[in-house]
């Protein structure tokens, strides 16, 4: 008996990397599972159906069930073919992964209006589309009486909890997705569905570019950056033996570690009597001082301020 037996899962940006991986352990913990990605290059250009149908090749060719499926995530008709290429297949969906990303990196000043836009249109409008489709189907069948168990994992970043230099547009998005999530999770909950986001931390194609070799494997060390290191964690938010939901979670190598939400600094607040002054401000925040637990966490720091 596997943990997700019996569960349809959808995976987006299932090809390689991490999605793969995903793909690939759940179908081995009993899961039914739709490969979608485009096929395209890792800044989202080009679109191939070969890399989703060789996963689920190897899926079937280990006792598995799954198909194959190429449709946008980013597109709102493309989200729709996906939900329903999965309830044709298996007559049911049960989780739902949201893993499909592109990178577009640039400072700040030189990043395009098309770089932009293109980032934000897959990591966020992606992950808003598909949960939302995936969302009225419970709905549904929640209000049609049926039992709903379901669950939604969302791939946030590190960049968009921290802030990366050279990823305003991965950040903005990544971010966004953190959020969509706890707020997914409290919407969601009355029809049987839990969500929450993941903060991976794996060797892809997307990570080539911003650290080279470094996340390569040692030899005889135990592989920390291998994207396989992820999937466990994620299998469990999905089974039926989990209750987490509208959480974040950093996940890579041996380490799940839980994000705290945005919190109220009780150590420094301004308070007044009246409406501030900017004379009293001036004052205030003086006599305050300078947080000292600013932010300055950065994967790229030769793009960061020095």
């Amino acid at each position: 008996m596997g943990y997700l037996d019996g569960k349809a899962v959808i995976i987006t940006g299932a090809a390689r990397g991490i999605g793969r991986e995903h793909a690939l352990l759940f179908a081995r913990e009993g899961a039914r599972v739709l490969v979608n990605d485009l096929g395209g290059a890792h800044d989202g250009s080009g679109a191939s159906a070969g890399p989703a149908q060789e996963v689920v090749d190897e899926i079937k060719a280990a006792g598995g069930e799954a198909v194959a499926n190429g449709d946008d995530v980013a597109d709102a008709a493309g989200a729709k073919r996906i939900v329903d290429a999965a309830l044709e297949a298996f007559g049911r969906l049960d989780g739902l992964v949201n893993n499909a990303g592109i990178l577009r990196d640039r400072v700040l000043v030189n990043l395009s209006d098309d770089d932009w836009d293109l980032v934000l249109r897959v990591n966020l409008r992606g992950a808003f589309l598909m949960t939302r489709e995936a969302a009225g189907y419970w709905r549904e069948q929640s209000k049609a009486g049926e039992p709903v168990s379901a669950s939604v994992v969302n791939t946030s970043s590190e960049s968009g909890v921290f802030g990366n230099p050279g990823q305003a547009n991965y950040a903005a998005a990544k971010s966004a997705v953190a959020t969509l999530s706890q707020v997914a999770s409290k919407e969601l909950r009355r029809y049987g569905v839990r969500v929450n986001a993941i903060l991976p931390q794996a060797r892809t194609r997307l990570t080539e570019n911003a650290f080279g070799d470094s996340l390569a494997a040692k030899n005889g060390e135990f592989d920390r950056f291998d994207p396989a290191n992820v999937a466990p964690f994620v299998g469990y938010l999905l089974s039926s033996v989990c209750d987490l939901t509208g959480e974040v979670f950093l996940v890579g190598g041996s380490r799940v570690q839980r994000i705290q939400p945005w919190a109220k600094d009780a150590n420094w607040k301004l308070m007044t009597d009246r409406r501030w002054t900017l004379e009293a401000l001036e004052k205030a925040v003086a006599n305050a001082g300078t947080p000292g637990s600013a932010n300055t966490w950065s994967a790229n720091p030769d793009k960061g301020a020095q």
